[in-house]
């Protein structure tokens, strides 16, 4: 149960059948400093517990998923490894999602010993808000949280063959603000050889990244908000003022937060000119923005003329609130859906089947029965983590189908070991 990496030997658990190496650092970096490699160690290094999750406050998704409660620290670049015995197997990476402002992969609803039958699991920390998507002149360019990714990927490449993995076989696999961040690696070309295959679940590709300039002003109110030197601020200063730009800067009940990718140099303006060399798994959820918008009093209050205005002012392009039948908190839940979701899914389907890399196809349409539907987040943990992790999920209304989940399993399984997720590619796979 003990790996070499290059930096020095680590000392694993035992997690049912494979073994669990958790919190290990891959890279370390000082506020605001690009991530730099880990200074080797003396002796054998525990892995027995995830690192510290990045500074961040409660998610916003709270509500359908449910509370997490894990130590913080800015010193926060560790990532955890499942391993199965033996060698040679495909490897998936995790990034987990959050909109750029919370969420660890070191969670409990990202074990992934249960999915480690045959690949090599890892999931993945990176800065988040402020501290790993702030630009501003003479502190940072920005994206420092995706330069983490980076680092991650390139720490696989080099060391998870020692954990029984196949440098070779790595598929990347992302969630929301994580699908995001594949994306933007994936367009902008920086991560080519890291990884042979995709999975992008629930990218919020209608958010494009901000502007140099709209990022720079969102980093002037934050400073002066702050009122003291950013590198020296304690931390939950830095959280406060970032609280106060997301309140002031955002459209009422905006699902887009203030720091997140900037384009420029690292990402591209846009998203969806993926590279047609990367096999990718692609879909969404049914009603992916009712877990932002289901039940919130704030939305079902707005008339549909407010709605449009304020689609306008989210995705500069108004939509029709037209009622149907539907409350304004649903009304407000399918736009977002369709502009932030759907639409862009479709436009990069259409754009990786025209460069001759069509994708492999999925929407997942599960709902419980509650309020939230087959919502943002709903297909998480049918991929990750274990029933007793998931059991107070909201957005699961108690029930958790174990034929969902090895279907859903097989099929993330097939497409990382081989490329076939067991269906044609080109088309759409329904999960219900």
């Amino acid at each position: 149960m003990i790996a070499e990496t290059t930096a020095g030997p680590v000392r694993g658990v035992p997690d049912g059948p494979v073994t669990a190496y958790l919190g290990i650092p891959y890279a370390r970096a000082g506020r605001f400093a690009a991530p730099r490699p880990v200074p080797a160690w003396n002796g054998v290094r525990d892995a027995s517990s995830p690192g510290p999750a990045a500074p961040q406050p409660p998610s916003r998704l709270e509500r359908v998923m449910g509370a997490f409660h894990v130590p913080q620290a800015e010193d926060c670049l560790s990532l955890n490894v499942w391993a199965p015995p033996g060698g040679g197997h495909p490897v998936l990476v995790f990034v987990h999602g959050g909109g750029f402002t919370s969420g660890s992969g070191g969670l409990a609803w990202y074990g992934g010993a249960e999915l480690a039958a045959g690949l090599v699991v890892v999931t993945v920390n990176y800065r988040l808000g402020v501290l790993g998507f702030l630009r501003a002149p003479g502190v940072s360019d920005g994206n420092l949280g995706l330069h983490d990714q980076l680092s991650a990927l390139a720490w696989v490449r080099d060391n998870i063959a020692a954990f029984g993995g196949d440098p070779g076989n790595v598929t990347v696999a992302g969630q929301s603000a994580g699908a995001q961040s594949i994306l933007a690696l994936l367009a902008g070309g920086r991560a080519r050889g890291l990884f042979r295959r995709a999975i992008l679940q629930s990218t919020p590709a209608g958010m494009a990244p901000d502007s140099p300039a709209d990022a720079e002003r969102n980093g002037r109110l934050l400073l002066e908000h702050l009122g003291t030197d950013p590198f020296d601020a304690p931390v939950d200063d830095l959280l406060a003022a970032q609280g106060a730009v997301a309140r002031g800067t955002a459209a009422p009940l905006s699902p887009v937060p203030p720091f997140q990718l900037v384009a420029g140099g690292l990402v591209p303006e846009d998203l969806t000119a993926a590279p047609g060399d990367v096999e990718i798994l692609m879909g969404t959820t049914r009603d992916e923005a009712a877990a932002f918008f289901a039940g919130d009093p704030r939305a079902a209050a707005m008339r549909p003329d407010e709605l449009e205005r304020t689609a306008a002012r989210w995705f500069g392009d108004p939509g029709r609130a037209t009622p149907g039948g539907r409350t304004a908190d649903r009304i407000a839940a399918d736009m977002v859906t369709d502009h932030m979701f759907r639409e862009p899914a479709r436009r990069l389907a259409r754009t990786l089947t025209d460069s001759g890399n069509a994708p492999w196809l999925y929407r997942f349409d599960w709902d419980p029965g509650g309020p939230y539907g087959a919502c943002h987040c709903i297909e998480l943990p049918f991929v990750l983590g274990t029933e007793a992790a998931w059991r107070d999920a909201p957005m699961l209304a108690g029930t958790r189908p174990s034929r969902l989940v090895r279907e859903v399993r097989r099929a993330w399984t097939g497409f990382v070991r081989d490329g076939d997720p067991g269906w044609p590619r080109g088309t759409t796979r329904h999960f219900s």
